[in-house]
């Protein structure tokens, strides 16, 4: 079963030994973790429920537009 968290920031990083590996601006960071079992079309399905999820604010202030309405980047960390 795939499972992901997921937390809008303005930046994200990652880290190893002090060095910055990867680098996002304004978009998602997201923990995913896919286990053995999980087929290509369960991934498929989480990776298009995460760009259309609702999650940032339109020009009235309300939670109407997706990562992708809005150019997000996306920051994806496996988990194990």
């Amino acid at each position: 079963m795939v499972k992901v968290v997921v937390q809008r920031v303005l930046s994200a990083s990652v880290a190893v030994d002090g060095a910055t590996i990867a680098h996002i601006g304004k978009g998602l960071a997201l923990l995913v973790a896919i286990h053995r079992d999980d087929g290509e079309q369960a991934v498929d399905r989480g990776v298009e429920k995460v760009a259309s999820m609702r999650i940032f604010e339109d020009a009235g202030g309300k939670m109407n537009l997706s990562a992708r309405d809005v150019g997000g980047e996306m920051l994806v960390v496996s988990q194990f």
